[in-house]
């Protein structure tokens, strides 16, 4: 079946925000949008109003659950969270919260399928060392993989993607700006 799948970064987020600023993580843990990341996802609804969608998919994290909501919430569309495009875990806001927590934010969202945590967790890492651990590359590419196969064998015709810039970077070589969409048709 020909498949669209748009590919969509999240708005830009505290920590993006920060980070811009300092280059120094600001250790904020699963950040949500700064004012200006709610200002992009709202041109970005503008940008998806007419645009075929039957399907969207977010990741956990906080950023990217408010910029579905922002950009789609509006239209009478299925939302699945989906921890398989998370954001590769490298600094501190690709660690995310509970299941449970995210349920207390976001009541009409299912996350009784995640796993707790759903992020990339080590088991025997020194948190002496830093306060999470650093996903493998090859952990990251595993994922790369299954949200490939996860894709392709969903059944909709046009599916929105809301996630991350380095985890789209590994699937199509292309690093997305804060709410940029990226059409395709294979992945």
């Amino acid at each position: 079946m020909a498949r669209t799948v748009h590919l969509i970064r999240h708005g830009q987020s505290t920590f993006n925000k920060q980070m811009s600023l300092t280059g120094i993580d600001p250790m904020l843990f699963d950040a949500p949008l700064s004012d200006l990341g709610q200002q992009q996802v709202a041109d970005l609804r503008h940008q998806m109003a007419d645009v075929p969608v039957d399907l969207v998919v977010t990741s956990p994290f906080t950023r990217a659950i408010q910029t579905s909501m922002a950009a789609f919430g509006h239209r009478d569309l299925p939302m699945v969270v989906e921890s398989i495009h998370r954001e590769h875990l490298a600094a501190s806001c690709d660690v995310g919260r509970s299941p449970d927590a995210l349920v207390g934010d976001f009541p009409h969202l299912s996350f009784d399928h995640l796993d707790d945590p759903w992020w990339h967790n080590q088991d025997g890492h020194d948190a002496s060392e830093k306060p999470f651990a650093i996903e493998p590359q090859n952990v990251l590419m595993d994922r790369v993989k299954r949200f490939r196969g996860w894709i392709a064998s969903r059944p909709e015709e046009h599916i929105a993607v809301v996630g991350h810039g380095t985890f789209f970077f590994m699937v199509m070589d292309r690093f997305l700006n804060n709410a940029e969409v990226h059409t395709t048709r294979e992945l």
